[in-house]
């Protein structure tokens, strides 16, 4: 094919020196195309390690302990200087018990006793009360990664400055964490209840949107052809895709929490009380969720059918297959990989969305476990949110062990769905 731009004036090709010329200016100009594309992606790699350092160096470093009551003193209260053990661990059961009788509550101890008597309890278990219950340690102050390495005597000299106080190297992303429902004081807040609520809202989204999703995306791309409701149809897909996210939460809020409200707390099936119920639950932000992602499926769940050879639907109208029969035979089979793709981003953005859980009415403070699609639910984005907007130092570093929970996480369902594609690749 001759290049247009290649002629001269007079219809001729150039030669020798405007060859040259010519040939040069080519050269530069995808020279300086290839330096702004590397220079884009140098952009996105600085941007991206830039997140990664913060939050690493957040979720490591220096934590300084202190005791609302030291044990050697709790002891010496209760046996006397001269007999009394050198740490809790080494007092006997009894006296365990009586040392927590003796410094909590009635009601507390009444309390405690509901879920089990305190003389049933292990020694290991005594301890752990009687740290949570009478030494109650605290974080007093706490530094980050990079400060805990580089600036350690200056933090040395900083603990010995707080009373009764311990150092300590403490690693935010922990068992205790990943375990431990959410609390008011960042030493024993976790994430296990935002962990089920994530995972619960996304199983919802899925169940809703990828059958739905790829059902619309077969008819459009199989039966609807280019018809005009099937053109007027894509229009409006294309257009809810970039609609943003906050949108489908007021959706969420005026068809799901409002409209639906009976079905979605459940009142209607009798699994919840009526007084309580408000249709702010698992099973409405998953189904706006669903909503949300339901375009990105569709458009492509379309892209990936329409990837498939026209050949191979030939092939199975010649043995006198039926549309529908070639569909799940041969088209189905193929587009899966390419389906798996669209699922996989769409999904990554459900477990990854914020807006629209706030406008639903998600909770912000909750330690409940979610154990159905009618009960009340957070989730990690929605916790992240709630933990940065805290001014205490503390909050930000869970903050921070929240974002890497929520990134593996992330990256172990990806892994699967991948893995999951891989297996049903076909080559053709």
């Amino acid at each position: 094919m001759e290049d247009s731009r290649l002629k001269m004036e007079n219809g001729s090709y150039p030669e020798g020196r405007e060859l040259q010329r010519f040939v040069d200016r080519r050269q530069l100009t995808g020279q300086i195309w290839k330096t702004v594309f590397l220079g884009a992606t140098a952009i996105g790699i600085i941007a991206l390690m830039a997140l990664l350092y913060n939050v690493i160096n957040e979720s490591f470093g220096y934590v300084a302990w202190q005791n609302t009551v030291e044990p050697a003193a709790l002891l010496r209260e209760h046996y006397g200087d001269a007999s009394a053990p050198a740490t809790l661990e080494e007092a006997p059961r009894a006296d365990k018990v009586a040392m927590l009788k003796a410094n909590i509550s009635k009601g507390r101890a009444r309390a405690l006793a509901e879920t089990k008597a305190l003389e049933e309890r292990t020694d290991a278990e005594l301890v752990q009360l009687l740290t949570d219950e009478v030494v109650k340690p605290r974080i007093a102050a706490t530094w980050t990664l990079v400060e805990s390495i580089f600036d350690k005597p200056a933090i040395e000299e900083a603990a010995l400055q707080i009373p009764n106080s311990t150092l300590e190297f403490r690693n935010w992303v922990n068992r205790s964490f990943i375990a431990s429902p959410q609390s008011s004081k960042p030493e024993y807040a976790g994430v296990r209840t935002a962990i089920i609520g994530s995972l619960w809202v996304t199983f919802i989204a899925f169940l809703f949107s990828v059958p739905l999703g790829v059902g619309a995306a077969i008819y459009l791309e199989e039966y609807g052809g280019s018809s005009r409701a099937a053109q007027i149809i894509e229009t409006n897909i294309n257009n809810l895709a970039g609609v943003p996210s906050i949108i489908y939460g007021m959706l969420g809020l005026a068809v799901f929490v409002r409209a639906f409200e009976a079905l979605t707390s459940g009142r209607i099936f009798g699994v919840v009380d009526p007084t309580t119920a408000n249709g702010r639950t698992v099973l409405s932000a998953g189904l706006t969720l669903g909503l949300l992602i339901l375009p990105l499926i569709i458009i492509n769940a379309r892209e990936a059918i329409r990837a498939v050879p026209n050949s191979l639907r030939e092939a199975g109208y010649g043995l006198g297959a039926t549309k529908w029969q070639t569909i799940r035979a041969h088209v189905l089979p193929n587009a899966i990989p390419g389906i798996m793709t669209g699922v996989i981003l769409a999904v990554s953005r459900a477990l990854g969305e914020t807006a629209p859980l706030v406008v639903i009415g998600a909770s912000t403070f909750i330690v409940i476990d979610p154990n159905s699609p009618f009960s009340k639910f957070t989730t990690l984005p929605i916790q992240i949110y709630q933990w940065t907007s805290r001014p205490q130092p503390e909050f930000q570093h869970l903050a921070a062990a929240a974002i890497v929970v929520l990134l593996v996480l992330l990256l172990a369902m990806n892994a699967t769905a991948i893995l999951l594609r891989n297996k049903y690749r076909r080559s053709y």
